[in-house]
Order: C-alpha cells, then structure tokens, then sequence
C-alpha cells in the first residue's frame, strides 16, 4: 500500500452521468474531510496479520464501512484510490487491504484460496471499530469483485450488500476455462506472469526479461507442454501448475464457487460488468442464480444487474466499436446509491426501480428490465444450410430459420494446432498480447479451416438479448478437439462484428466433471455456450455464425491427441464435419425479444 502519515485535504469532484433510455445517477459533491491511516494490521483466525488503509470523515461519528481487498500494487496502480478517496468524501469508512501474502499483508499467497475466511475476519474486524455503525459493504472489480463473492459465501453477521464489478462466481467456469477451453493468455499472463510473488522487468508491452536475453510473450504462449511454460520466463508459481494439473471441475474448483451455494447467501447483490468482458459469466450468471436462489427475499428480489457495451471496465469504446458518449457510465455514482440505501438506510427509490439495466448494442440504448433472462423471449433457432463448401466467406455456407433438407454434405475443414486460427477480439482482458472486445472478423475467414453461415440481408430489426447457444452435428477423427462457435453482425459495409462466442472442448461435451473422448467419425450433438449479448441486428444487416477449432492464444491450442491436459508436447491434425441436415440439424439458438 502507498504509505500516507497525515491527514488527507482532497477537492471535490462530481460525477458525470449517462442518459439513453436510462438516468443514471450523479454523484453528490464531496461533503467532508478524510484522514487516512495506514498499515493497520488485521488479525485474521490463524494469527497472520493482513495490513489495510483505512480511509475515513475527519470528523468523530460512527460510520458505514466500505471492504474492498486486493491483490495488486498500488505503485503500479495508483487509481486503485480512486474508490477510497471517493466513498470517505461522502460519508463512509474505507478499509482497503492487502490480501493475504501480497505486498504488506502477512501469509501465503495462494490465489483464491483463503479470501473466504478472511474476508470474513476482515468483514467483522471492521464491524467492531470504534469508527464503524455496524454495517459493511464491499466494493471492487476483478479479482476484487470475486473476493466479495467468497465473503457472501461466508455468512459474515455484519456484512449488509456487496457490489462486484467485472467479476467471477465460479473460477473454474468464468476464469480459469470457458466451457473447458483453457483460458490460455489469460491464465499464463495474469496467474504465472503478474502474481508469482517474484517480480519481473518489464521490457516492452508484451516482451519479458527471462534471463540475459528477452522473449516475447506471443512466443512463450506457443510453449508445450503447457505444464512447463513457466520456465521461458523464469517462473515457479506452485498455483499455475496445480491449476493445470486440475482441468475437470472437481473439488479443487467446487470450494471456490459461489453458484454451488447460492442458496446459502443471503444479502443482495449488485453486479456490474460489460458484454466483452472474460467475466460476463460471473456477471450474468450471479445476478441471475442470486434472484432465482438467493438465501433471503432481500437477495432474491433485491439483487441488480448492470451490464454495458464493455469490456472489463466502463467504457465508450470497446475494441472497434464506439458506442457512443451514453455507453459510459460512472459506477461510482452507481455504487454510491446503492450503498446509501443499503448502508446508511437513504430512500433514494432504488427499490422501486426495475433490477435490470442492460444495453442494447446496434440500437445504442439503455434500458431495464424485470429480470435476466427477459421473460418475453422467444427462443428461435436458425439453421446451417449449403451444400457442403462453407468454408471461408466465400463459401456457400447459409443461415436459415428454414429447418434443413433430408440430405446436404457436410461442411469439412482439417484444424493443424501448427497453424490455428488467431484470436481476433472476444471477451478477454488484462494485458494479454490479442485485442478485445468487438472486431472486425473478416481477416479470419478467409481461412479454410473457418466455416461461415450467414443469413439473407434483414428487411426488419432483430433484437436478440440474453443467453445464446449453438447447436453443432459434428464428427472428427480426434479422440479429442475443440470447437469455437461465434455470432456476427455484418454491417452493410461489410464489416464483420463479433457480439458474443463460445468454445467447448469435446471431451467435456457431457459433463465438465468427468471427459470422455471422441469415438473417431461418430457425430455427436455438441452444445456451445456463447454467454449471452444484447444486439439489435439493423435493417439492412445479416447474422452470421462462425465455426472452426482454434482461437489462439486466448484459449490453447488442444493438440487433438486425447493425451492428460498439459503435459504433453505432441500434436497432429484433426478432420472435422459439420453436419446440417434434418437427422442432424446444426443451429443457433437465438434469444429474440419481440
């Protein structure tokens, strides 16, 4: 933590809001003076002391608590004060801590591992100051947004709400895999690279120190086996190695999930992320399970969602995309009214307000809306057409809501894991060498090895809002393969926009808990997860899907050998099928709002 050794004089500053189709709330000015005290040890149950700031009014009273903990340099990160300075203006201590075993806080760091006990501990620590009122709310994003979802699991006495920003329910299924797909740039550059303990020069935006020579970060993601790629760049994060030694959904994983218990938590939750976001899952997910599952009616019909045009944080523009000067919106704000009513009892009207607030991508509105999924829609399939050469954009590949024909060849492509197709956007995050977010998909398929389906120009508006999904009929000769589905809006210019993909390695097309491989040329019915979106597909614009094997570096390259994940350096090609008849009728499931 940054060290202060006096009290704090800061200027006041509002809010900016957002208004298309929705108000959202400004921020009141600032209305007091703060001091901060620093390096104040927490002691947690075991004994290991975890070390805060703490922020708060300068004048004497009794206060509402704001916990937010981290595992991240303020050095490196000095907004990371932004929400301290922010809360304590306006009425609220600030407990911001260092998790256990980063920077000043005692212990082991284990990612993960401990942030239910000790968001516990800290939770009532802060409860029992002479400065607090009893009541505490956690605030963060990321890695501090899935902390306070470990916390809930806990069943602190004293913990009132929480507002996790861009953040996981489930590591397993939100960060550390989607679908089983290896979240490769992701889990090596934030996991092995950022938060090993030991710190690594940094020589360019993606270039490491590894030794007297420096390497490249796209280079090093190319290493196998996976299980030894730490050693390009000089790592040894025990962690990383245990995460890839445990690629089911096992017990390993079970503890750390907030969806195996949501009935056991019972404060509200308010969610918050972006439809590009690598954490959307979490986001959806969390708000949908809590007000179908939630513990206490206060968490079933009182927890929020709020989901933008974003990637992993509040933005205008998103990879290509500019969404226009209403997508950004100022959480703080947006926190700040939430933990009035919740904390410091304010009737600003948050309750009577719909619990839904999610932005529609092509129209460029706001809007809210009673529930995630919305009750009103109605599940269409479209279906792969043609006849048997969709291979590229060029190919013949169609999307219908016409069911198929008895008869039509299947679509064919070889996937070489030697040359895979490049990620190109998508929901990703965090430093990672591939950029994010909306791009144009067009570079990418005119590749062989990329099936494209697209549909008739529409004459009317197509709005599709919530979960997506598709459908493939597929065979390969690979006792184990991967396939990657993703949905499109071709503008009239042509360009070619991703708004929502999935991946699912085939050995988990039954169960993530336990793989079984391919029986090589057996067609199997494989369901895709493509999270969710809201766009509103304009008049004069098609839908396409995308389908092929490989999206790389954001997830690894499986190797098609069926061999135990990660430890393994060979790899061979894969013939794979898609199959669009009426026996085998691969489609899309869109979530169309009438």
């Amino acid at each position: 933590m940054r060290k202060f050794s006096f009290a704090l004089l800061l200027p006041a500053a509002l809010a900016a809001a957002a208004d298309s189709g929705v108000i959202f709330p400004k921020a009141y000015p600032p209305q007091n003076e703060i001091v901060v005290q620093n390096m104040v040890p927490i002691p947690m149950r075991d004994g290991v002391k975890l070390y805060a700031d703490v922020y708060r009014p300068a004048a004497p009273g009794k206060y509402p608590v704001i916990v937010s903990r981290t595992p991240y340099s303020t050095e490196r990160y000095p907004s990371a004060y932004d929400a301290a300075v922010f809360f304590s203006r306006r009425g609220y201590a600030f407990v911001f801590q260092d998790v256990r075993g980063r920077h000043e806080s005692e212990g082991k760091w284990e990612p993960f591992r401990n942030d239910q006990e000790d968001g516990y501990d800290t939770i009532e620590w802060a409860a029992a100051q002479p400065w607090s009122n009893g009541k505490v709310g956690m605030q963060g994003g990321s890695y501090l947004g899935h902390v306070q979802w470990r916390a809930a699991m806990a069943s602190p006495p004293h913990l009132v709400a929480v507002f996790p920003m861009v953040a996981a329910t489930s590591l397993y299924h939100d960060w550390i895999t989607l679908n089983g797909g290896w979240r490769l740039s992701f889990n090596f550059g934030w996991g092995a690279v950022r938060q090993e303990s030991r710190i690594m020069q940094n020589t360019g935006p993606h270039t490491m120190a590894a030794g007297p020579e420096s390497i490249s970060y796209e280079s090093v993601l190319w290493r196998l086996p996976l299980m030894n790629m730490q050693e390009l760049v000089g790592r040894n994060a025990q962690f990383y190695r245990d995460w890839i030694a445990h690629p089911d959904y096992d017990d390993y994983w079970k503890k750390l999930n907030a969806e195996e218990v949501f009935e056991q938590i019972g404060v509200p939750v308010h969610t918050a992320g972006g439809w590009f976001d690598i954490f959307s899952q979490g986001t959806l997910r969390g708000y949908a399970g809590m007000s179908r599952r939630g513990k206490t009616e206060a968490a079933r019909r009182k927890s929020r969602l709020l989901i933008g045009p974003w990637g992993h944080g509040s933005s205008q523009k998103t990879g290509q995309i500019d969404f226009g000067p209403h997508a950004h919106v100022d959480v703080h704000a947006v926190e700040l009214r939430w933990f009035d009513y919740w904390l410091k009892g304010i009737d600003n009207g948050l309750d009577r307000e719909p619990p839904v607030t999610l932005f529609v991508m092509g129209k460029g509105v706001w809007r809210q809306e009673s529930e995630y999924p919305l009750a009103r829609t109605q599940y269409r399939k479209m279906y792969f057409a043609g006849g048997g050469k969709a291979n590229t954009r060029l190919g013949d590949g169609r999307l219908t809501f016409e069911e198929p024909p008895a008869e039509a060849p299947p679509d064919r492509y070889t996937y070489d894991p030697n040359d895979p197709v490049p990620s190109l956007g998508g929901n990703n995050c965090c430093g990672t060498p591939t950029p994010a977010g909306p791009h144009d998909q067009r570079p990418i398929e005119l590749r062989p090895d990329v099936l494209v389906y697209t549909s008739e120009i529409l004459q009317n508006e197509l709005e599709v809002t919530g979960p997506v999904k598709v459908v493939l009929h597929a065979s390969s000769d690979a006792p184990d393969t991967d396939f990657v589905a993703k949905l499109i809006d071709v503008f009239p210019d042509g360009r070619a926009i991703n708004v929502a993909e999935g991946i699912l390695r085939a050995r988990y097309r039954e169960s993530l808990s336990r793989p079984r491989p391919l029986e090589p040329g057996k067609v199997y019915e494989l369901a895709i997860d493509l999270v969710g979106t809201s766009n509103s597909f304009q008049p004069g614009h098609r839908i396409r899907v995308d389908i092929t094997s490989s999206h790389f570096p954001q997830f690894d390259r499986n190797p098609n050998t069926g061999e135990p994940f990660g430890v393994s350096s060979k790899v061979r090609a894969a013939r794979q099928a898609i199959y669009h008849t009426r026996a085998h009728p691969s489609h899309i499931v869109l979530p169309v709002i009438p």
